[in-house]
């Protein structure tokens, strides 16, 4: 399972929490590519519901956040 920060946007908006199924749904629906479907398919089989793109992959990074942003260091250039 490979993800990155353009294949996992695609599951940004999805309902969460969700369990494996309704994001498998949502991806189909939504016409994510097959590499994020590959990615759903390998998730384990159990009912959990996730809550988040972080559950299913926890080194994501909203990039709506921008972490290398330093307010105070726009004053020094």
């Amino acid at each position: 399972m490979i993800w990155t920060p353009e294949l996992a946007s695609f599951l940004e908006d999805a309902p969460w929490p969700a369990t494996k199924e309704e994001l498998i749904d949502y991806a189909e629906r939504t016409g994510a590519p097959m590499q994020v479907l590959d990615n759903l398919h390998e998730l384990e089989d159990d009912d959990v519901a996730y809550e988040g793109i972080e559950d299913i992959w926890p080194d994501y990074i909203n990039q709506d956040d921008d972490f290398f942003y330093d307010e105070d260091e726009e004053d020094y250039y």
